[in-house]
């Protein structure tokens, strides 16, 4: 394989093996797979499948059926691992049915409580926020949001009123993205925060931490990546308190503490105490049928007794 060397960030110089793996066809995938033990159960459903789901992301849900790299455990079968691969799509529905509820009524919080306080335009002057945030290249990034959204109620704002991309913060919490709201409540005062917080019975940094937390979620689930196994990039602080260390929550870097914040808000939310319980019930349902990998439970963060934590009972 040919060697190349590019210069990387900071004036380092290292090494990189060029890319020579050539195209496979299913037929060839599926030899692959089997040489590496994989055990193809019906040639035609698997041939389907991977057409349907690209190799490559098909590869990442092997993982948890390989004792190393590329070398299936003994027994595995493809059928095993497209199981798992249905059980993460009813698992990144559920989770985005979650967010969706806690996403509406953040930036509802946040508009109504700020707006309150500060008034339409508060959210524009930097002495609103702390000092450390980069309050300019925040609303630079809030008003290319506005300028490039086509809302019937931002066309109706503009025919009337003078001044657009700079909207009231009830419109602009609409407009722009959930990272962009998760930013501005970290970014505000205390005295911001803490109101906003308190509706959710959360302290104001376990709340910052857990909004950017679920905003990387969020995007996970939307570029359908593998998440039921995965180990979180952005984790959220836990709250101080035995119910959030271990072992009743094993791993804070796993799905499990990510479904105990969203039942736990979801049912904070002024509307949505209702969908709470059957959004929980429905997860309570899919986790009877966990991927056949013997430790998914562990690869979740959910200990034996999950069911009985305090904040999902």
């Amino acid at each position: 394989m040919r060697q190349v060397r590019f210069r990387a960030a900071k004036g380092c110089t290292v090494n990189s093996a060029s890319y020579d793996k050539p195209w496979l066809s299913i037929g060839e995938q599926l030899q692959k797979l089997e040489s590496r033990g994989l055990i193809i159960d019906d040639q035609k459903v698997a041939e389907r499948f991977l057409l349907h789901l690209n190799y490559y992301r098909f590869s990442g849900y092997c993982l948890a059926f390989e004792h190393s790299r590329h070398n299936f455990r003994n027994g595995t079968k493809f059928s095993q691992i497209q199981t798992a691969y249905d059980f993460y799509v009813r698992l990144r529905d559920l989770l985005t049915e979650g967010l969706e509820g806690i996403e509406a009524a953040s930036r509802s919080a946040i508009a109504h409580i700020f707006g309150e306080k500060r008034g339409a335009f508060g959210y524009t002057d930097a002495g609103n926020f702390r000092q450390s945030f980069d309050h300019a290249e925040w609303l630079d990034r809030v008003k290319d949001e506005a300028g490039r959204s086509s809302e019937l109620f931002v066309e109706h704002f503009k025919s009337r009123y003078s001044g657009s991309p700079t909207f009231p913060l009830w419109i602009a919490t609409e407009i722009m993205s959930f990272g962009a709201v998760s930013k501005m409540f970290s970014g505000l005062l205390d005295q911001y925060q803490t109101p906003v917080a308190n509706r959710y019975n959360m302290q104001k940094q376990d709340f910052a931490s857990v909004l950017h937390h679920l905003t990387y979620v969020r995007n996970v689930c939307a570029h359908h990546c593998r998440l039921w196994d995965r180990v979180w990039d952005i984790k959220p602080r836990v709250p101080v308190g035995k119910n959030w260390q271990p072992p009743i929550v094993p791993d804070p870097s796993r799905v499990f503490v990510t479904l105990l914040f969203i039942y736990r808000i979801l049912k904070k939310c002024s509307s949505e105490s209702r969908f709470a319980i059957e959004w929980r019930r429905r997860v309570n349902e899919l986790m009877m049928t966990p991927p056949e990998t013997g430790d998914a439970m562990a690869r979740m963060g959910m200990p034996k007794t999950w069911y009985d934590h305090p904040y999902w009972t």
